[in-house]
């Protein structure tokens, strides 16, 4: 079974950073693609970014600009860089893996961003 831990989320200010990291339990680029969700309260979880195995990046326009995906294949690991933060960034955010028709969901971390 696929696993992803999701790490690197807090509390910051406004106009702060945070880097987020997803460690998966087997080779990323056995996937088909990676990529952040982020969920606020009482609200569906919501697409943040992606990168395929292509190397192929996608962003919500709500971040675009100010947050960056990457990849270190050496660690398994997909990174959330987010930059310039606002209090509406405000969720939890979880990894997702996907192989074709599967999917895999870390258990999320909370970032917090306050005004």
């Amino acid at each position: 079974q696929v696993q992803l831990v999701e790490s690197g989320g807090g509390l910051v200010q406004a106009g702060g950073s945070l880097r987020l990291s997803c460690a998966a339990s087997e080779n990323i680029f056995n996937f088909n693609s990676m990529g952040w969700y982020g969920q606020a309260p009482g609200k569906q979880r919501e697409f943040v970014a992606s990168i395929n195995v292509g190397g192929r990046i996608d962003y919500a326009d709500s971040v675009k600009g100010r947050f960056t995906i990457s990849r270190d294949g050496s660690k398994n690991t997909v990174y959330l860089q987010m930059n310039n933060l606002k209090p509406e960034d405000t969720a939890v955010y979880f990894c997702r893996a996907n192989i074709l028709r599967r999917e895999f969901w870390g258990q999320g971390t909370q970032v917090t961003v306050s005004s």
